[in-house]
Order: structure tokens, then sequence, then C-alpha cells
């Protein structure tokens, strides 16, 4: 969402500091300039370079071995696929009966076929009349796949205020947030589109959707202990090479995971069923036959492991 122009025209005029990252159109620019030398990756994951296009900023090359594997992956399928679908068009060329002909028909087919998993680029055709031919942009691909794993995070602050590994960190952390607009959306809230006109209701509606998930958010770290959520998160950074080498997580989680169980011998929940079994604690009415019986509440007995889930919340069960 930070892009250039937004940096422009409504960060800096507003003296608001910010985390970012390059597109791979600029991350290409530092490597053709030489302000990024690939070199380097060979010793560290991680290098703060800065580069004449973003003055006053300072620039962390990083690169993640196993993010650069699984891009390499993922384009060799798409290409092997895309291949598959062309040599289609290329047999639907050649045929004796209906075969296929017309430059306009051929791109058509051709077209489809290549912006659907956006491998044209990665491609070299040639469109006739009559006939259909590919080949690979080895050239190419090649060049594409020297980035793999390959991201550049920008920031405005100083060393002083931040370092690079912590400005790194920040930027990664960005996946909480995806997480928390997925949590309002679809899983947890399911806080459904309301099409306000008035600018307070959109603002009130996005403040109680941002309460709401605070609520969830301190929920989750209070539950974590009976929950597959790592609540050992020290011994999980400690564990982890690198800011830059994939998270981690903690012996704790390891062992909630693989046993299901906690370590005073609960089952594991989600969030989503540890919700659905405290649901199960209800608050009755009683109302005595006598005529003179005045009513009162009771609530059901909790389980252990409810009892176990108020404890870390600190709520009373009675509440």
């Amino acid at each position: 969402m930070l892009t250039t122009a937004r940096i422009k025209e409504d960060l800096q005029p507003n003296g608001l500091d910010w985390i970012s990252s390059l597109r791979a159109p600029a991350v290409r620019a530092l490597v053709d300039s030489g302000a990024l030398q690939l070199s380097i990756f060979d010793v560290k994951d991680l290098a703060e370079i800065t580069f004449h296009e973003f003055p006053g900023e300072r620039l962390m090359a990083c690169k993640n071995p196993l993010l650069a594997a699984e891009r390499k992956r993922k384009r060799e399928e798409l290409l092997k696929a895309t291949q598959a679908k062309l040599d289609k068009i290329v047999e639907a060329t050649k045929r004796t009966k209906r075969a296929l002909k017309g430059k306009e028909r051929i791109g058509l087919r051709v077209g489809k076929v290549i912006d659907r998993a956006k491998m044209g680029k990665h491609f070299r055709l040639v469109i006739k009349e009559n006939s259909f031919r590919y080949t690979r942009d080895e050239p190419g691909i090649a060049a594409e796949g020297a980035l793999d794993g390959i991201y550049v995070v920008r920031t405005n602050l100083k060393p002083a205020d931040i370092t690079a590994e912590k400005t790194v960190a920040t930027y990664k952390s960005l996946s909480a947030v995806e997480r928390a607009f997925r949590s309002m959306k679809t899983v947890d809230l399911h806080i459904r589109p309301i099409h306000h006109h008035l600018e307070s209701r959109v603002r009130a509606h996005v403040l109680l959707c941002m309460l709401a998930y605070y609520v969830e958010w301190n929920m989750r770290e209070c539950l974590a202990p009976i929950m597959f959520d790592d609540d050992d998160k020290k011994a999980a950074a400690q564990a982890r090479l690198s800011i830059v080498a994939p998270a981690v997580v903690s012996p704790s989680a390891q062992e909630k995971a693989a046993t299901k169980r906690t370590p005073d011998g609960h089952p594991v929940h989600s969030f989503q069923t540890l919700l659905r079994d405290l649901a199960t604690i209800c608050k009755n009415r009683v109302r005595p036959r006598m005529t003179n019986g005045s009513e009162f509440d009771v609530v059901t007995k909790p389980t252990p492991l409810q009892n176990r889930a108020f404890e870390l919340l600190e709520v009373p069960v009675n509440a």
C-alpha cells in the first residue's frame, strides 16, 4: 500500500515515519546500477545500502534461500503448465481436419493461455496465419531467477532510531496485520461490508472493528498456553538464525502440536474451538415450585479446562 507516490504525497508532507519495500523493477534497478552486488549474499543475508534515487532513505537488502527455492519451484511449475497448453495450440494448427488458422484466432487462444498464469514474459512467440511456435526466453528467466528470494526494505528512520535488523523485523510483522484482516472479515469476527454514506459512520465502523479485534488479540495472548499458539516467543526468537530466516516455533509449541496436549494434560485448542467450549457454560434461572420461593441464578459447573481458561483471562467464572 505504501507506494512511492503515497510516501511523497501523503506521508512526507505530514512528517510521518514509515517502513515499506521496493517493488521488483526497483530491485532490478539496484542490481543493474551496481548499488546492490548479489555476491554480498554469499556471506550474509542482510546488507544495508543506499541509492541516489532514494535520498535520505535507508535500504535493507535481504535474501531468503528458502523463499528463493520456493519461487524457483513455482515458476518452473507454471512454465511447464503453460508449455503444455501452448503445445496443444501448436498441435491444433497442424491438424489435418479443422486446423486452427488465422493470426487473430491463434493469437486469442495464445493470449488466454499466457495471461492466465502471467507467464507471457518468459516466452518468445511467433504467430503466423497458419502456424504457431514458441520458445522459452531463457535469458529472461535466468535474470528473474537471479533475484529469487531477494527483497529490499526501505525506511526514512535513522540508524539511531531503529537498527537494520529491527527494521526488517517490523516490516515482516505485516503478516500480523494481514492475519488481523482475515480474522475480522472471515475467520473469527465475520464483519461483513456495511455501506456507510457519512464519514462519521465510516469512522465509527472502523473503530468498532479495531476494538473487537483488540479484544481478540488480548484473549489470544492470555490463552496461548492452552492453544496451539506459541506461548514462548522469547525461546522461538533465540532459536532463529537471523531475522531474514523463516520464523521458528519454540520447543513448547512443538510439543503441544505433537501431543495435542498442554503440559498439565488439557487438550490443546484453536481459538475457535476454545470459544465453542467456553460457550457451553450457561447461567440458568431457577424458579422454585414453592409459591413463596424467589428466583435465583445458577451457573453450570465449569470443566477443569474452562477453569484454566478463566484463570488465564483473570476473569471470574460468575462474571
